[in-house]
């Protein structure tokens, strides 16, 4: 079936979230709270002003007038609902509780809200075709009919079926890969592409959407990933070899965009937008002429259209810029000014004249309202670069990446609230910043703003000395273990006394409905805490006799306890704000809600050694303590932006060496004192946790490869940092403790030196639904002397692994792994799985270790 059918009225059992006869009016609600000179209230759909070519409809007497659209633009917006109503959609029609046609009128009622949204509010150009239903990237696929064989497509339009089957497997085929996106926490699913591919016109969405817009009176401005970004983020399909040049298959998905270019046309498509972030990478002279070919290959396509370029988060290259806005079929290029300063001198340089600069200077992947007078003077030096006619104020990148709605935050204090701007507050900063610098500035809106940032520079909860003076002292030591590994796994070893190809899991245990239940009881005051901390050991009690029954070696207490791996750890720490409903999308239907780090960052008390302790004593066996590393934390919450993000790896390196002899002290604040302030509280949980007798602690940094600058000559210093915070946690425990560390759904093997560097005892790190790309590095020379377990099967998948299958990639890492160091474990934790799905592959998985301990006692 279709993406896309004909919209017919919910079931009434099945509308989720969305009440019969409304829609989800996030744009009124945040319009309660924007300038004066705005509406209060998103109108219905009135007639656009005739100052604007772009909205065409009759007029109509009964309908206020929209707010007359200024040079305004949306890269893009979060589709995941402000209540998360998608994830409840989808999930549904997954578990076979609703039909196709219940979801996507979900779908098309969150597409219409958005849309309505920002027409209410006045952006001049509206993204249609951002909304997706599990992913852009998997869209892309899907427009171009590179379905790979195994899904058994073979013709026509692509629907549910196969789409769903390529993002999550089904009962005969896995998934495709998936990877982060870029530097963010959103994963995309990887194309697999080869020689053989036959790439066709197979989804419709992009027109399908442009038409749904234009028939509510909105004039969109469709998406599309851009050809070069799609192919440089594919990876060559698993039969072929992997020295395959993904850009000699250009020529081949050129037609198909040009297919989609005449459809919109056709469809009465003004603009056109293509998303091309990979230009903010290291491309070399080839993959850059290749660009610029491309675009001049599709330029009689292009013809009619107006064209808008999309580069977003970082700097786009001296080389990179001048191989875009040399281009002669693009009318307008979009830039990130939030995190590529360095692009604005470029700008002040040499920009194309006649063409259109939209101004990324509303960020789109922070939760921090925008510092409205400074924006403003950053679009008053372009407007004397190119002049004002010719500047477009936009966001940074597409607000997929932040929360969609701060009306829904409730419990957050004032204060703290009064700093912030979700998703659909940006739309209005836009358009306020598009209507001053036009010479309609909101006067009272502008002081307002510029109280509330000085509230924020002024606030004592933001900083606090005695921290800060900790952090100073933590550059005088690199915080190594004084022991090497080899020998610190020996003294492990003869403690924890475990069998070769030692089985463990992750951490997290499903989330049952019960368990969530209960702590939304207890967190509402509706249970006491006695009854809410029996709740969790019978929880526990549960989770520990499964893992016996299935013969675990090394157990978890399944985090009943936790919400999230993040958020469990920033309630308790000094520093941290949560919100009730900043829901970010991650994958699918997979959403986090990650904490506001506002301040500097403290441990009150314990955080995890009550639990830990409470299930170590119901087993004899090893449990984890079970931490979430300072790298993660930093990197899955809303950080600080009042900290410079970055400082060069010689002014870093001068930091620590100077430091003894002129006592720098840190008068700028930079990003890795937020994350050594964190590790310094982990440090003392680690610690704790050894006094209470916990031999195996766990220290995830699941995100600490999603952090590394898009720039090589960034790199080195993040590494750095990332890695000496990791040390910070662990350095002082004795021998006998083991310390692991979880890494995952990213490409680790250009970091695996750093990996190394880490110095832990044990590293779990996906593996399964990458095509065991981790393995290769190890075909290539590098040794690994510490315990390592690459996942063995895939937990994003429904799929059950035979015991069969996973024996045969436990032979594939040995290898190249010592059976002395190799750990049997999945890719990931299984909180998003059920307990049938995790009694069998688990089983499966112990079984396929066994049969290997076996084999190897025999040889």
């Amino acid at each position: 079936m279709s993406l896309l059918l004909p919209r017919r009225r919910l079931n009434r059992n099945n509308r989720s979230s969305l009440k019969k006869g409304k829609t989800i009016r996030m744009g009124q609600r945040a319009l309660q709270r924007v300038p004066p000179s705005l509406p209060s209230r998103t109108p219905s759909l009135p007639p656009p002003s005739s100052s604007s070519p772009s909205l065409r409809c009759a007029p109509s007497s009964r309908r206020p007038l929209r707010p007359r659209p200024m040079s305004s633009h949306i890269v893009g917006y979060p589709r995941i609902g402000p209540k998360r109503e998608l994830k409840f959609a989808l999930e549904s029609f997954w578990d076979g509780k609703t039909g196709a046609e219940d979801l996507q009128n979900v779908a098309a009622d969150l597409r219409r809200s958005i849309w309505k949204h920002m027409a209410g509010v006045g952006i001049k150009y509206i993204p249609s075709n951002t909304f997706s239903y599990y992913d852009q990237m998997l869209d892309t696929t899907a427009m171009l009919g590179a379905v790979p064989s195994r899904y058994g497509w073979e013709s026509g339009e692509v629907g549910f079926d196969v789409y769903f089957s390529m993002a999550r497997g089904n009962d005969s085929v896995p998934a495709m890969e998936m990877t982060k996106w870029f530097d963010t926490n959103y994963h995309y699913i990887v194309p697999e592409l080869g020689p053989s591919v036959k790439f066709s016109y197979a989804s419709h969405k992009a027109v399908e959407e442009f038409k749904e817009a234009k028939a509510l009176g909105i004039d969109t401005v469709p998406v599309l990933i851009g050809p070069m970004t799609y192919l440089l983020l594919s990876k060559p399909a698993k039969d072929v070899d992997k020295s395959f040049c993904l850009l000699s298959l250009i020529d081949k998905i050129l037609p198909v965009y040009k297919e989609v270019l005449t459809d919109l046309k056709s469809a009465g498509a003004r603009w056109i937008q293509f998303d091309e972030p990979i230009l903010v990478m290291d491309l070399d002279t080839n993959q850059l002429q290749a660009f610029s070919d491309a675009y001049s290959h599709m330029e009689s396509s292009l013809a009619g259209l107006n064209v808008l370029i999309a580069t977003y988060f970082a700097d786009v290259p001296a080389e990179a810029y001048k191989a875009l806005t040399s281009l002669k079929c693009v009318t307008g290029f979009g830039f990130d000014l939030v995190r590529g300063l360095e692009t604005l001198d470029l700008i002040k340089v040499d920009f194309p004249r006649g063409k259109l600069l939209f101004a990324g200077v509303v960020d789109g992947r922070n939760i921090w309202a925008n510092d409205l007078s400074a924006s403003l003077k950053t679009l008053q030096t372009l407007e004397d670069i190119v002049g004002k006619e010719k500047v477009v104020v936009s966001t940074s990148c597409s607000l997929l990446h932040t929360a969609v709605d701060l009306v829904n935050e409730i419990k957050l204090d004032k204060e703290l609230k009064s700093w912030l701007a979700f998703a659909a507050q940006k739309v209005v900063e836009v358009n306020a910043l598009a209507r001053s610098f036009s010479g309609v500035k909101d006067e009272a809106l502008f002081a307002s703003n510029s109280m509330r940032q000085a509230s924020r520079r002024s606030s004592p909860r933001v900083t606090n000395a005695t921290i800060q003076h900790n952090v100073a002292a933590v550059i005088k030591s690199d915080h190594r273990r004084s022991t090497k590994v080899s020998a610190r796994l020996q003294a492990q070893q003869k403690k924890l006394n475990l069998p070769p190809l030692p089985t463990t899991t992750i951490g997290s245990f499903p989330q049952t409905p019960d368990l969530r239940r209960i702590r939304k009881e207890f967190k509402a005051r509706k249970i006491s805490e006695i009854d809410y901390v029996q709740a969790i050991k019978v929880e526990f009690e549960k989770v520990v006799k499964l893992q016996e029954e299935l013969g675990i070696d090394v157990l978890v207490h399944g985090e009943a306890e936790r919400n999230d791996m993040v958020e469990f750890f920033g309630e308790q720490l000094s520093g941290f704000a949560f919100t009730s409903n900043g829901w970010v999308q991650s994958y699918g239907s997979r959403c986090v809600k990650p904490p506001i780090i506002y301040g500097d960052v403290s441990r009150p008390k314990a955080m995890t050694v009550f639990w830990s302790s409470m299930a170590q004593k119901m087993t004899k066996r090893p449990m984890k303590g079970m931490l979430t590393g300072p790298v993660t934390i930093l990197n899955w919450s809303f950080v600080r932006n009042d900290q410079p993000r970055c400082v060069t790896t010689q002014a870093y390196q001068i930091l620590f060496s100077l430091y003894m002899v002129v006592h720098l002290t840190v008068a700028v604040v930079y990003r890795y004192e937020t994350c050594f302030q964190i590790a310094l509280a982990i440090k003392d949980e680690v610690k704790d946790l050894e006094k209470a007798g916990i031999t195996v602690i766990q220290i995830d940094e699941a995100a600490l490869r999603e952090g590394l600058p898009l720039r090589r000559s960034e790199q080195e210093l993040y590494l750095d940092w990332a890695v000496h915070a990791f040390r910070i946690t662990n350095c002082d425990v004795r021998d006998t403790t083991q310390i692991h560390t979880h890494m995952c759904y990213s490409n680790f093997n250009d970091i695996i030196n750093s990996i190394i560097n880490m110095d832990a005892d044990v590293i779990t790190i996906e593996n399964s639904r990458s095509d065991e790309k981790l393995l290769s590095v190890f075909h290539e020379g590098v040794k690994y002397g510490a315990g390592i377990g690459p996942g063995v099967y895939d937990i994003h998948s429904p799929r059950i692994p035979s015991a069969e299958e996973i024996a045969e990639r436990i032979n594939k890492m040995l290898a190249v792994l010592d059976s002395k160091v190799l750990w049997v474990n999945p890719d990931c934790g299984l909180k998003t799985r059920k307990y049938s799905e995790v009694k069998s592959a688990l089983s499966n998985m112990v079984a396929a270790a066994k049969l290997i301990r076996s084999q190897l006692n025999k040889s």
